[in-house]
């Protein structure tokens, strides 16, 4: 059978390619920017693809074609497609009809931390020797891949609420029909397509409304917006998380900045996880990690065993660079409170060492301007916070100066650069937010330091 895939490099649809030849189909697809690492990942495993959208993409006729969401009516390649009749599905749809349709399928939804946790829970049932497959938005470094197929019966995936198609405007994961899911927190996202939060908790409780009486949810106690959707109707049971908090699954933090703590269930300690990483929002994660492996029999200590050896997720707070004793990291920054989380846990980190945050408002929620003031307060922890104003953002930057004073605003990344290395110096920490390519600057950075 041959499958093409529009879209086909971006991590979701590139991580159904990569599936889709495990299970033995040909495969090819296009896409606006291909280019490495997904193209090379792709291509090396027989892969062919082709750069642009075009009508004679298809001329081959293939069996289907899984239509990404970035994908529009106008579109050369789509129009083809619906005027040669030839047979469409969404990704979502189409992974729940090949794959999870007979899987124990564990997934993580959130605004924040869905591909973080969806690395630790794979990790975990790895290390515990489940062979999970697993579809992630990111590459775990524990994994050095974003998909596989996987030789057991689980299946861990990254439940996203964005929607499935221009044809299915349902949420992503309404397809995945979850036994175990993690709902790690629900805030305003994805402005381009919801009108309010309140058509966000309509869509997570739809996704509720899929998980079987015999299934598990997970969810923090402090989530008030994840707690209104359970309020809304649930038939499965909720097991909680909480920070030194009287709940089922508890940590107690050994070291303020979350990279030591103690984990109990059900008031009886089950060990210690002690890591690299930091934050109380992965001190979250963790523990629904934890929870959702202690669902299909994974023992909490030995779940902590494995999260010792937890590498992280490539561009999650990623030391990129040490130059001169200046510190680089790369961190896939798309909503304000992923910004504060991760700068508050390594202000806990550094102590006073100064903190320079680098920003790029690229995710479609802050390019429309709705997060201002939650995005000025969310760099707090930042001695200095550099944000690039784009030719074409839509919205005046220089009005998150009215809610902080420590913000400077720059055109263009030439301007950033000589900015940054006029101020930098040895022990310094800069932190590089985006959930793009941030016009290499990533490089350029490193260069213009040395």
């Amino acid at each position: 059978m041959h499958i093409h895939i529009l879209g086909i490099c971006g991590t979701f649809m590139g991580g159904l390619a990569l599936i889709a030849r495990q299970l033995g189909f040909e495969v090819t697809g296009s896409d606006e920017n291909v280019y490495p690492p997904m193209s090379t990942q792709l291509e090396e495993q027989g892969i062919r693809l082709m750069s642009g959208y075009r009508a004679e993409n298809v001329d081959t006729n293939p069996d289907v074609v899984i239509i990404g969401n970035a994908m529009s009516r106008g579109n050369p390649e789509v129009e083809a497609v619906l005027n040669k009749g030839l047979r469409y599905v969404s990704g979502p749809q189409w992974l729940a009809e090949q794959v999870l349709h007979n899987k124990w399928v564990l997934a993580v939804a959130g605004t924040h931390g869905k591909t973080t946790t969806t690395s630790m829970l794979a990790w975990i049932l790895e290390h515990q020797g489940f062979n999970p497959g697993f579809l992630i938005g990111g590459i775990p470094l524990n994994f050095g891949i974003s998909a596989r197929l996987g030789e057991s019966d689980f299946f861990v995936i990254e439940a996203d609420e964005y929607d499935s198609a221009f044809f299915d405007k349902r949420s992503k994961f309404v397809h995945y029909r979850p036994r175990t899911a993690i709902l790690n927190n629900l805030e305003y996202d994805h402005a381009d397509i919801f009108p309010d939060l309140d058509a966000i908790k309509k869509q997570f409780h739809h996704l509720v409304r899929t998980i079987p009486s015999q299934g598990l949810i997970i969810s923090p106690k402090s989530e008030s917006n994840i707690n209104d959707v359970l309020a809304m109707g649930c038939w499965t049971p909720v097991q909680h998380t909480a920070i030194h908090g009287d709940t089922d699954w508890d940590a107690e933090l050994l070291k303020a900045d979350g990279s030591q703590f103690a984990v109990s269930f059900n008031g009886e300690k089950q060990g210690v996880v002690d890591w690299s990483l930091t934050g109380c929002h992965n001190v979250y994660n963790a523990l629904s990690a934890i929870s959702a492996a202690h669902h299909v029999g994974v023992f909490a200590a030995d779940a902590i065993a494995a999260l010792n050896r937890f590498k992280n997720v490539k561009r999650r707070m990623e030391v990129i660079a040490e130059i001169n004793g200046i510190t680089i990291y790369d961190d896939f920054a798309h909503h304000p409170t992923a910004i504060q989380t991760t700068l508050d846990g390594l202000r806990k980190q550094v102590g006073d060492q100064r903190i320079i945050a680098i920003v790029e408002p690229r995710s479609n929620t802050m390019r429309l301007g709705v997060h201002t003031e939650t995005l000025a307060k969310s760099l707090a922890q930042a001695d200095v916070a550099i944000i690039y104003q784009p030719p074409a953002l839509g919205w005046d930057l220089a009005e998150l100066q009215n809610y902080a004073a420590n913000i400077e605003i720059y055109p263009t990344l030439d301007d950033i650069i000589a900015y940054i290395k006029a101020i930098a110096r040895t022990g310094d920490h800069l932190v590089l937010m985006s959930n793009g390519s941030f016009g290499g600057i990533y490089q350029k950075l490193q260069q213009a330091l040395r």
